[in-house]
């Protein structure tokens, strides 16, 4: 997305007006596939209600802080939403062990806080696991985390009274839409990441919710290829329509 605030763009208009590519910024090096770039058609939105959140989810939009972005790449068109059909998943083998190994974690699920802790977790967090592009600012973190135009809800995932992992997560009419987990390194072991989705799937059928939303699966992308993992699911065709991927 582009470094300057996106423009904004009437929420409740047609949804034809998504279309207009004179939101698109400016190419960079692409997060998911190195060496290839990558662009962005994004808006900026102050209100966001669940049913026109998820109506954007199906043209392919994501959420980030008060911004609502789409892959507008010029030579690749490997970003593909992904989604978990809720009532017919089974976890692996391999995702009960994690559930196994963190039956300790508790989890708090509440309005999302921004609190010091959860900050320095989140500054631990991208030292060990990304390549310092994201920037470690504080009014970024609170900007990209904790400020929502929507319905959403923050996962707080403790060890006894410990900090160990926070997940963001939006509500949607038909289900939950995974924004962003972050966790203690020192943790790694864990496999928190798993955890954090496991948890949220089985929230959403607590709520009777049909489908937990993942974000985006990259073909040939190491950090997104677990995403697929999470069966059966469906992706976003290029028809606008949900498919199913992988059973």
């Amino acid at each position: 997305m582009a470094d300057q605030r996106p423009p904004d763009n009437p929420i409740g208009s047609a949804m034809s007006d998504y279309d207009d590519l004179r939101h698109v910024t400016e190419e960079r090096p692409c997060a998911y596939l190195p060496g290839l770039p990558a662009r962005a058609q994004a808006y900026h939105v102050d209100c966001l209600d669940p049913a026109t959140h998820e109506s954007l989810m199906g043209l392919g939009f994501r959420r980030s802080g008060n911004v609502v972005y789409r892959a507008r790449c010029r030579t690749c068109d490997k970003c593909q939403a992904i989604r978990v059909t809720v009532r017919r998943f089974a976890p692996t083998r391999s995702q009960r062990r994690v559930a196994s190994r963190n039956l300790d974690v508790a989890v708090d699920i509440s309005t999302p806080v921004a609190t010091d802790e959860k900050y320095e977790m989140f500054r631990r967090y991208l030292d060990a696991q990304h390549d310092g592009t994201m920037s470690r600012d504080r009014d970024v973190f609170t900007d990209f985390l904790y400020t929502s135009p929507t319905r959403t809800l923050e996962f707080v995932y403790k060890v006894k009274d410990r900090l160990v992992a926070v997940g963001i997560v939006d509500q949607c009419p038909s289900g939950l839409s995974s924004v962003y987990v972050f966790f203690d390194p020192a943790e790694k072991n864990r496999s928190l990441g798993t955890l954090s989705v496991l948890r949220e799937i089985e929230c959403c059928r607590e709520q009777g919710l049909p489908y937990y939303y993942l974000g985006l699966w990259v073909e040939g992308s190491k950090t997104m290829d677990y995403k697929a993992r999470f069966r059966p699911n469906e992706i976003l065709a290029g028809n606008g329509l949900w498919v199913p991927f992988r059973e």
